[in-house]
């Protein structure tokens, strides 16, 4: 079975941060990075080369394929900020809250943070990691 491609890495968030070309998306990145580390609880980590991740889980499909994975986590891109936030039961009402947005299967994509409410995307990332949780058990760096 193959590995995962996306692990933690000890790369630097601060350096990736500040490697942002556009001014603002690195102002929206640094901002979002201490806000889903005051609401997670978990200091921001390197997730391959361009995911900033907070905390982590080890998952097990049915397939037999296992590893792990942040609680929350985004990455700047070409045209957007994608966010990595688990569904959950609620999330939908949540996203028809948060503002301007798009999202995929697993993501959701923001173009900049003044586009959104803060408040509804503290509580995307609060109920992403409770469902993590809920679904997973314990997670790494949880007290035991």
């Amino acid at each position: 079975m193959a590995e995962n491609k996306t692990k933690a890495t000890e790369a630097s968030v601060a350096a990736y941060i500040a490697a942002i070309d556009d001014p603002a998306r690195r102002s929206d990145c640094a901002a979002l990075a201490e806000l889903m580390a005051e609401v997670s609880q978990y200091q921001p980590k390197m997730w391959g080369a361009s995911i900033v991740g907070f905390g982590s889980y080890h998952y097990k499909y049915e397939s037999g394929r296992e590893g792990e994975s942040c609680l929350a986590g985004f990455s700047s891109r070409k045209g957007d900020i994608s966010l990595y936030l688990m569904n959950f039961p609620g999330r939908d009402e949540l996203l028809a809250r948060l503002g301007k947005h798009k999202q995929g299967k697993g993501c959701v994509y923001v173009r900049r943070l003044s586009d959104v409410d803060l408040d509804v995307l503290r509580q995307l990332v609060a109920d992403a990691i409770a469902a993590a949780r809920g679904r997973y058990g314990a997670v790494a760096g949880d007290a035991a």
